[in-house]
């Protein structure tokens, strides 16, 4: 007996998962050179080899150091990582184990505003508890993910 996963897989809900993960990638992809441009406009390097460039190497020495606004920089997209991956795998799977349109939308939706509104509130920087209750919508809306994927699992 063969299995047609067109009968369970909506594919408006993947192009729906496709639009706004690939928007959030582009965003997390976006720190690394937003860090690059930070770490030369305040002349804030990592690395011996980055400071060759601005003088002799006792001179560029005092250029290898942490800067607040790279650092910052930096976490924000550490915590894309740490929040945008684990629901791209389980948004994957969530939009493949048969959850309605509007369901997937609400989800996929309100991560991405989450996300977008975590890195404004980190980034200029916001007062607490804008930044936490956006992670916090983040983590919830990932684990309501998680929640239906066990109910699925479980009622196989």
């Amino acid at each position: 007996m063969t299995v047609d996963l067109r009968e369970y897989i909506d594919f408006e809900v993947i192009f729906l998962y496709a639009k706004c993960i690939i928007i959030l990638m582009v965003k997390m992809m976006l720190m690394s050179p937003l860090t690059g441009f930070y770490r030369m406009k305040n002349k804030a390097f990592a690395n011996p080899e980055d400071v060759a460039l601005h003088g002799k190497e006792e001179t560029a020495k005092k250029y290898i150091r942490a800067d607040p606004v790279v650092e910052r920089i930096r976490r924000i997209h550490l915590n894309d990582l740490e929040n945008i991956v684990p629901f791209a795998v389980i948004g994957l799977f969530y939009a493949i184990c048969g959850a309605s349109y509007s369901t997937a939308w609400w989800h996929y939706h309100i991560f991405l505003g989450a996300r977008i509104f975590h890195t404004i509130a980190y980034f200029i920087p916001l007062p607490q508890p804008c930044r936490g209750l956006s992670w916090g919508i983040g983590y919830f809306v990932t684990f309501s993910m998680v929640y239906k994927l066990l109910l699925v699992g479980l009622a196989m």
